[in-house]
């Protein structure tokens, strides 16, 4: 199976996703962890994102899209899926995508939209800032990255709805409750063939 999570800062794709990867025994890749990892080590893409991820600004498409590609390359099959969470996030970013996996892994199989109320999105990530001390969970950075996903990450939703892949989950309240609505949803989504490897 492969999904796309989407769902504004704070909405708990993190959570959900490390959920669906083990229930449904595919890797969640997280931009974050990616831009985490990458900065961590110090490497050219690295210390390219870094600038931005602090000032809670989208990293550019074209590193983005590096690290994803890079990531992608990691996996013996892609085809046999992959969650990717915090990806795209623009709609060039959600095209380039599509191309990506037309010539690699196949085509997209449903785009989770976890929809959350902007007062909740702002007390899970003010909680997750105290016990995480993360370098772009501040309040002013909060409400920026909100603006970002409105004016940017928004339009994804029509982008994958005109494609019939987009699923919308309720996202508010507690993790358990959202993880039964998210596999509900699932259930739902037509299983994949998986693309035979090339000899």
């Amino acid at each position: 199976m492969r999904l796309v999570l989407l769902g504004p800062p704070g909405a708990g794709k993190g959570t959900q996703a490390v959920r669906i990867s083990a229930r449904h025994g595919i890797p969640a890749i997280s931009t974050g962890q990616l831009f985490d990892r990458q900065i961590s080590a110090g490497t050219p893409l690295g210390r390219r994102a870094e600038r931005y991820v602090r000032a809670g600004e989208l990293v550019p498409d074209e590193i983005v899209l590096d690290m994803v590609a890079e990531r992608l390359a990691e996996s013996a099959d892609c085809g046999a899926g992959f969650l990717l969470d915090g990806f795209p996030r623009t709609l060039a970013q959600a095209e380039a995508l599509d191309r990506m996996l037309t010539v690699s892994c196949g085509p997209l199989d449903a785009v989770l939209d976890l929809e959350v109320g902007e007062s909740e999105v702002l007390e899970r990530i003010s909680r997750r800032a105290l016990s995480e001390g993360r370098l772009d969970d501040g309040a002013e950075t909060a409400r920026r990255r909100l603006k970002v996903f409105a004016a940017e990450t928004a339009p994804l939703r029509s982008h994958y709805a005109g494609q019939g892949l987009l699923r919308t989950v309720d996202g508010s309240g507690p993790p358990d409750g959202v993880w039964a609505r998210v596999e509900e949803v699932l259930a739902a989504v037509p299983r994949p063939q998986v693309r035979a490897s090339r000899p």
